[in-house]
């Protein structure tokens, strides 16, 4: 499917080297305060050729809101948000257009359709999150406005390299984009930086982690069975290219744990009950509790690499395919704005949701 969400819906279209790629939202309220601009600003962050150690490919990704907005003001029709490619380099993958490229999707996409798009792995390639970011700018804006909802992602590991420990409640959106990698760890970040540039010189590629928070999220957002607010943003975030690992809150650490040492005690703080530690990551029963939103999302090396590897072709030989073109030797500064749309089209899906449910924009207890 290429259609994600319920009642805040968005469908993505394009190929990596067609004419174009870009989005339809289904179900964003009116009256939302919504420009170009709003949008322009995460997708410069995503876009390529921004640096030395993302793809070299040249694009300004200009959006066009074809629809749903007049006056400066969101109708609550569909909006139509078109991309236009303007750097595609179909040529650079002629020469091996008839083999699998290892780890790719060229393979599975043949036996799942008989057919495939071979210039850059078409719906396959990253470029197709150009769209998911569109879309997440105006959920993102919706949050902010209606339910004062902030969402800021972070790079905190590259193959070997950690941050430090980073504070989820006040780590600043200045500190992320303060250097290259993405990372609030100024020092950690030189290291990161120079691992992706070694990486990078010999033809290879690195992987790494993205941490999310979302802060401002009220308690009562989420179902309890199917639709858990957790499993959605599971969901979401292992749709996006490369990424193989999702985890909320504690998550694989919290199996080290007792239950006396997992557990979050509640509290009264200002008059409302609060957790004394989150551990959960904002989420119990599939329901947000009113405490920041957590999670995090590992990213593998991307499989574009200048080294030599076995493959087979469409003829069934065996052969050996070395990539050219332009790529990433390493995907995570470019993923943190696209973990930030997903989480951000999640948060408005069942912020929608529950408004539609229960009449309220936050939970029973909200202030």
């Amino acid at each position: 499917m290429n259609t994600f969400g319920q009642c805040f819906r968005v469908t993505t279209f394009g190929e990596s080297h067609g004419d174009a790629v870009g989005c339809v939202v289904d179900g964003c309220p009116p009256g939302l305060d919504l420009s170009a601009p709003d949008i322009q600003a995460d997708l410069d962050r995503r876009r390529p050729g921004t640096s030395r150690i993302v793809s070299a490919r040249s694009e300004s990704d200009a959006v066009a809101i074809l629809s749903g907005v007049f006056e400066g003001k969101t109708l609550g029709t569909p909006l139509a948000l078109l991309i236009r490619n303007e750097d595609p380099r179909p040529g650079d993958y002629e020469d091996w257009k008839d083999a699998y490229r290892p780890s790719h999707a060229d393979f599975t996409y043949e036996a799942k359709y008989g057919l495939r798009d071979w210039r850059g792995g078409g719906r396959a390639s990253a470029r197709e999150t150009v769209g998911r970011v569109a879309a997440g700018a105006v959920a993102r804006k919706l949050l902010r406005e209606r339910c004062g909802v902030e969402i800021l992602a972070y790079v905190i590991r590259v193959h070997e390299v950690e941050a430090g420990a980073v504070d989820p409640a006040g780590v600043t959106r200045e500190a992320v984009e303060a250097n290259l990698a993405r990372c609030p760890d100024a020092a950690a970040a030189e290291r990161m930086q120079a691992a992706i540039d070694a990486a990078r010189a010999e033809g290879d590629s690195l992987g790494g982690v993205v941490e999310c928070v979302a802060r401002g999220v009220p308690a009562g957002w989420g179902e309890p069975v199917f639709g858990k607010l957790e499993a959605d943003l599971a969901c979401a975030m292992l749709s996006i290219p490369a990424a193989k690992g999702f985890e909320s809150g504690e998550g694989f650490r919290g199996v080290a744990l007792k239950g006396s040492e997992h557990n979050d005690p509640f509290l009264l703080r200002d008059g409302r009950v609060r957790t004394a530690s989150n551990r959960s990551g904002g989420i119990q029963g599939g329901i947000s509790n009113g405490e920041n939103v957590l999670l995090r999302v590992a990213f593998r090396p991307a499989p574009t690499i200048r080294k030599p590897q076995p493959t087979v072709t469409r003829a069934m030989e065996e052969t050996l395919l070395e990539a050219r073109g332009r790529h990433d030797p390493c995907v995570l500064p470019r993923a943190v704005p696209v973990v930030e749309a997903m989480t951000a089209l999640v948060l408005a899906d069942h912020f929608l949701r529950h408004r539609g449910q229960t009449g309220r924009e936050g939970g029973a207890f909200a202030g």
